[in-house]
């Protein structure tokens, strides 16, 4: 079955970087859209940053210029660098895959961006 394996967050200081991956398995990744979601308490889940097979991608105007998504079909492993982090990017954060109109998503990793 497809599972989605985030690792890479924790607590940060404002300004600081994290990167998240997410390892993908029972999927073919090569022809998988993924993507990186946020939901932070009391908010909807809300797309960060998604890249197509082919490499496209796009960002949420809140973290263009600060995150970048990347992908390493190699590894079926989806990256997501996350520079001058600010408090408000503070959330649970999910890995997603579109395969050939299949969604599913990863346990969610925790970022936290405080002082």
């Amino acid at each position: 079955q497809v599972q989605l394996v985030e690792s890479g967050g924790g607590l940060v200081q404002p300004g600081g970087s994290l990167r998240l991956s997410c390892a993908a398995s029972g999927i073919n990744f090569n022809i998988a859209s993924m993507g990186w979601f946020r939901q932070a308490p009391g908010k909807q889940r809300e797309l960060v940053a998604r890249t197509t097979s082919g490499g496209s991608t796009v960002y949420a105007d809140s973290v263009k210029g600060r995150f970048t998504i990347s992908r390493d079909n190699a590894k079926n492993t989806v990256y997501l660098q996350m520079n001058s982090l600010k408090p408000e990017d503070t959330a649970v954060y999910y890995c997603r895959s579109t395969v050939l109109g299949a969604i599913s998503w990863g346990q969610g990793t925790q970022v936290t961006v405080s002082s």
